[in-house]
Parts: structure tokens; sequence; C-alpha cells
């Protein structure tokens, strides 16, 4: 058996709440502290059913908010999430040459439906669908799932999980300094690090959710492709400076988002072009206020997730949050896999008993690992 400490490979999986239909999946080589190699990813889409299943699911648990028993949808969305996933880890590693045998641990994000911030004397609360002993089971090897609801219950925001992966990331480049990582997925997060290396990382606003939802309900299609509405239309600057105002932009981290914390009703008044290009304005700004909230500002952003394909929303980011904006890929990354990626790195972590949340990034008092471990229990009824 290999000592814990060699390069292992690791699956992640991500479907994040953007519904974009799609299973993200990818193999990583790692120890759980440095990135040993990228492997293969796929994205796998969901059939129309389960798609329907997941929309219904966002759509009741609002209506929930966490108050009384979950709606029956969910046991429902969850087996068919898990069948669905698992037979994803399957295919890629199958199409990769390898086989379950090879792979350390996969790490099961599951599909977020909930996910409520704490407040004052309150903590917060969150709610992803994926049954892991399931998975394991189905698999025969280590899952690890459920990666927030602990560090929630210790009193952090369960979000942003990403920042230590994005600190692999940054120690892979030459030039780190000044430099920050933007994901830009149904909400926006950034991770950036101080003079002395350590980790800041929160949510800064919103990035693709209120534009999908905007197009959605205009009968314009799933989301602004290549954000071509977007630059045709003119930002209303007056719905965009009171916007601004919002509080949780002025808010010190750590702080976290749903993505249905932000929405598009304020530009209702608008026209197609121009609603969408304030809303796109807007996500640019807000991640200039977050940038400006980091310990340090980077004069960089490395950009990773589905909003980096949208080059209006990319430029509107250069001009509104004054920065240089480059894509994982300019660096050799995997811009699509990113999110995957991470889960496969913050499974191997959770073998190794590593820290994944932190005071800079959940705002946890002490630093804590993430996720709970269902060793595939062969030999069981």
């Amino acid at each position: 058996m290999a000592h814990d400490t060699e390069m292992r490979w690791c699956v992640g999986l991500m479907t994040g709440t953007v519904l974009d239909g799609n299973i993200d999946v990818a193999l990583l080589q790692t120890d759980g502290e440095t990135i040993g190699a990228f492997g293969p990813y796929a994205l796998y889409p969901y059939d129309t059913e389960t798609n329907e299943i997941l929309a219904q699911c966002l759509n009741d648990a609002k209506d929930w908010a966490f108050d009384g028993p979950e709606p029956a949808i969910f046991a429902q969305a969850e087996a068919r999430i898990t069948q669905a996933q698992s037979e994803a880890v399957a295919r890629l590693v199958k199409d990769a040459g390898l086989t379950m045998d090879d792979i350390a641990a996969v790490g099961f994000h599951g599909q977020t439906v909930l996910h409520r911030a704490p407040s004052s004397g309150q903590l917060g609360q969150t709610r992803q669908l994926g049954d892991g002993p399931a998975m394991a089971h189905r698999l025969g090897t280590e899952v690890v799932y459920d990666f927030r609801s602990a560090d929630m219950a210790a009193g952090g925001q369960g979000a942003p999980l990403s920042a230590i992966y994005h600190d692999a990331l940054l120690s892979t480049l030459d030039d780190a300094e000044g430099t920050a990582i933007l994901n830009l997925g149904g909400v926006a997060n950034v991770t950036g690090r101080d003079a002395d290396g350590t980790l800041a990382a929160f949510d800064t606003g919103p990035a693709n959710a209120p534009i999908n939802d905007f197009m959605g309900l205009r009968g314009l299609g799933d989301m602004d492709r290549d954000g071509r509405l977007a630059a045709t239309g003119a930002v209303d600057m007056t719905l965009l400076n009171r916007a601004l105002e919002h509080p949780y932009l002025s808010k010190p981290y750590p702080k976290s988002l749903d993505r249905f914390d932000f929405g598009h009703a304020w530009v209702s008044a608008l026209s197609d072009a121009d609603g969408a290009a304030t809303l796109t304005a807007f996500t640019a700004a807000a991640i200039g206020r977050g940038l400006d909230r980091l310990p340090v500002r980077p004069s960089r952003l490395i950009v990773c997730g589905g909003g980096r394909h949208n080059p209006t929303l990319l430029k509107m980011i250069g001009i509104y949050a004054s920065v240089a904006v480059e894509k994982a890929e300019d660096h050799g990354w995997e811009g699509d896999a990113t999110e995957a990626q991470c889960f496969a790195y913050l499974a191997m972590r959770r073998l190794r008993e590593l820290p994944v949340t932190f005071w800079g990034t959940t705002g946890v008092v002490e630093p804590m690992t993430a996720g709970r471990m269902a060793s595939d229990e062969r030999g069981c009824a």
C-alpha cells in the first residue's frame, strides 16, 4: 500500500449552483500539499429529468429555508445525483486507463441546494445533496463528502473551500506576488495572500447566477453566451451605483453567499441588452470592492470557472475592478476543471488530516479538516 505522503490519484466532483446541467469530474495527482499532475477531466451532462428535479429542488429549498422537514424531492434528487456522479467517476477513471484501485479517494461535493451564512448569534446552515456512503459502496473506494457542515457547526462560513487549492496553484508560479485567483461560478470568490503568505478568501458577490437567471426570465436562453448581449448594452450607472451600496460589499471578510443573495429584479425596467450590461458591470465592480478588502490589493487576477468564457465580463473586471485579468489557461491550468480538481485535492487532505478551512477563509477559530469519510464496507448486505 502507498504511503500517505506519496503522490496519489484522486477524483474530484463538482456541480455548481449555476445549474449548467453538467457533472464536472477531474483526476488530480497530489499528496494533499502539492500538485503532482493534472489528469483528464470531463463534463458529463445530467439527463433532462435530473436537471428538472434539481431545478425544483432549488425552488423548494428557498421555501423550506431550513425550517421543518426537508422537501421530499431532496431524497429523490440525492439518489439520482449519487448514481449519476458515481457513473461519471467510473467512466473517467476507465477512460484514463486506470482502475478504482489506483484511486486514493473521491471528493464528492454534492449539489448545494441552500446555504445560509452565519449571522449575529446564529450558526450558518448548508445543505448539499449527495450520499457519500452509497457512492463508496458503488465504487469500492474511499469517498469524502459533506465538506461544509462541520465548519459551519464550528461557527465558520462553510465557504469558500477552494482557498487552500488556490494556494497550491499559486505556489506553482514563479511570480505569484501581487496575484490573486478569482473563481467565477454562480457567485464569485477570490483568494489572495497577505505579505507573509497567510491566506485570505471570500465571496466577492454575484458572478453568473443573476445574469443567467435574467436571461432565462427574458426568454433569451440559459446564459449570455460570450457576453454578446451585454456587449451591445449600456450600463445604467445610477442603478449600478445604488446596487454597490449593498451592505455585503463593505462587510469585512470572512463572508460567504448563497447564489440567490443577489438577484436581478433591480434591472427589471431596463432593456434586455442594458439589463445584461448592468448586471455584468455589477459583478465586475463588486469584485473590485472585494479586492479592496484583501490585505494586499492584487495587481493581477487569474480567472477560473465558467465566467472566464465571457469576454465582456473579463473586460469589465479589468475596467471596474482596476486589475490586470488573465485566464487560468495562460498559466497551464485548466479553468473548467479547477473546482473539480479542488475537491480531489481536498479529499487527499482529508485522508492526511490536513486542514482546509482557516480564520482568513471561513472564519473558524482554529484550522479545521473538511469532509466526512465513507469507506466502502465490503461484505455488508
